[in-house]
């Protein structure tokens, strides 16, 4: 019993949801209504493209970062001294930055 109850509500509501776009659309400012709908549609779409373009990039990022570890792991008992070397670099780039102020 409750499914053609069901039924008719919703094909009621359906009804009233079509007489209603279309008393929008013969309202007066109604054009302009439903280009800004669209374009916003538009806006909306160009949005999820992009949106789906950095999952990609996240991913991509992610296995650079994890290869990144990979090879800091291995070379920090090799290349122990570059680092210390590259700290001295920034020690003096700041100190030299400190001075002239």
């Amino acid at each position: 019993m409750a499914s053609p109850r069901q039924r008719n509500l919703v094909e009621r509501l359906a009804d009233v949801g079509e007489e209603a776009i279309q008393r929008i659309g013969t309202a007066p400012g109604a054009d302009k209504l439903l280009a800004a709908m669209n374009t916003s549609r538009e806006r909306l779409e160009d949005l999820q493209k992009r949106v789906r373009g950095l999952e990609g990039m996240d991913k991509r990022l992610a296995a650079v970062e994890r290869r990144l570890d990979k090879l800091d792991g291995k070379g920090k008992a090799k290349a122990s001294g570059r680092k210390s070397g590259s700290a001295s670099r920034k020690r003096s780039s700041s100190s030299g930055s400190g001075s002239s102020s």
